[in-house]
């Protein structure tokens, strides 16, 4: 009965294709007959090369996984020729013997270039607590490769044309067969020549030096949604690098990191803060000013009110993110203020209340242990 393929590799059946090609080259390298001589080896060389070859096919690892062995029977039958370009497997050909893979089906990086994507960019940028809240346009700086304007990308001097390779004659690449214990391989590699493009530039565009681009700074305006955090990544196209050969330019991502506030903190959509307010306002209630990220807006302590009590401002927070309309709340901790000295009058005024209260100064500690008392009880 055949082994599992997952566990032959040693991955969970969740692997991801770069866990399980990660796994693959490692068992192959340890178990490789011109590595190890030990018995058993070639077999289980095989072993892990047919696991590779079913699980490294999303199709046919789905039927695997539904189907076992038994879904897969035909599947790469006839060797390697069913996988593309081999990943893997080329791979550890490559690391053993410098190439040599096409025998068992022929490496495809060495074929002439046509157009091809630029790379994408990434730019950290920091925002401000409320730019990050509200959003809004903000302007930045980047540093890309764009397409030379003197030779329109070709990199040859004006006037002039790109001539075919004549190493490669135009292809691309070069190729040579060499013999190895497991039969001929042909190493496919990128001609030296021209690089892969298979053409060659004699006369060269002196803005650009050849290369058809240059490292260019912008500015850009970007848009920044109400209710970003930490981590948020934006994506702005066509604002990486120019494409070659025509190809389409790559991607700008601009990643988002928010400054932290003296005032405010953040808890998902909602904003905290904590409010101050005297040991008077608490015990008789009042109508105060309190900063949020909108400005000041008017509140009304209760009466009585205790240190650490949550007080709630309704859509005073922080926007939803991609729904600007709903927003979240701002909570307000409550701190009271116990002062630790009295003038005459304002302790006379305490001690009244004491004793109407029926709480004598000297069992409650003093002043402030009555005032403590106060909110506590």
């Amino acid at each position: 009965m055949a082994r599992d393929y997952y566990e032959l590799l040693g991955v969970s059946r969740s692997a991801n294709q770069d866990e399980i090609k990660r796994a693959y080259r490692r068992l192959a390298r340890k178990y490789h007959p011109d590595v190890n001589k030990e018995a058993g080896a070639e077999e289980t060389f095989k072993e892990i090369n047919r696991a590779y070859e079913v699980l490294s096919e999303p199709e046919v690892r789905a039927r695997y996984d539904r189907f076992g062995e038994a879904g897969v029977s035909g599947a790469g039958a006839g060797g390697f020729q069913d996988m593309g370009d081999m990943g893997g497997f080329a791979d550890i050909f490559e690391s053993f013997f410098g190439g040599f893979g096409g025998g068992v089906g022929q490496s495809g990086g060495g074929r002439r270039r046509g157009p091809t994507r630029g790379d994408d960019l990434r730019l950290d940028l920091k925002l401000e607590f409320k730019e990050a809240i509200f959003g809004g346009e903000k302007e930045i700086k980047i540093s890309h490769l764009e397409t030379c304007g003197t030779c329109s990308g070709s990199g040859a001097k004006p006037g002039t044309r790109p001539k075919t390779c004549g190493t490669c004659s135009g292809s691309g690449q070069v190729r040579r067969t060499t013999r190895t214990p497991f039969g001929s391989f042909a190493q496919v590699s990128p001609c030296p020549t021209c690089s892969g493009s298979g053409e060659v530039v004699e006369d060269r565009c002196e803005t650009c030096g050849g290369s058809g681009h240059r490292q260019e700074n912008k500015k850009l305006k970007i848009t920044i949604p109400a209710g970003v955090d930490n981590g948020t990544r934006l994506r702005v196209s066509n604002e990486g690098d120019t494409g070659q050969k025509g190809g389409p330019a790559g991607d700008l991502y601009v990643y988002l990191f928010v400054t932290e506030d003296a005032s405010f903190r953040r808890d998902g959509i909602n904003v905290l803060s904590d409010l101050k307010i005297t040991y008077l306002q608490a015990i008789l209630g009042a109508k105060i000013e309190v900063e949020t990220v909108d400005g000041p807006v008017k509140m009304d302590i209760p009466s009585g009110t205790q240190p650490g009590t949550v007080l709630t401002l309704e859509n005073r927070g922080v926007p939803r993110l991609g729904n600007p309309v709903s927003r979240g709340d701002h909570l307000l901790t409550i701190q009271v203020q116990i002062p630790t000295r009295l003038n005459q009058g304002e302790r006379e005024l305490v001690e009244k209340l004491a004793e109407m209260r029926g709480d004598l100064v000297s069992k409650g500690g003093g002043i402030e242990g009555f005032l403590g008392g106060l909110f506590r009880g």
